[in-house]
C-alpha cells in the first residue's frame, strides 16, 4: 500500500511540473478579434 501511495503521489507532482512548464513555454497567441461590450451607467452609481 505505501508503494502505490509513493507511485501516485510522484504522479500527482510530475504533472503539475509538466503542466506548470508548459503554461511557462506555450507561446498563446493574444485574440485578434477586437470585443466591445456596452455597460450601462446604471452600473457605476
Amino acid at each position: 500500500m505505501k508503494l502505490i501511495t509513493k507511485i501516485l503521489v510522484v504522479l500527482v507532482l510530475f504533472l503539475i511540473v509538466g503542466g506548470g512548464l508548459a503554461l511557462a513555454t506555450w507561446d498563446m497567441p493574444a485574440p485578434t478579434a477586437p470585443r466591445e461590450k456596452i455597460i450601462s451607467n446604471d452600473r457605476f452609481r
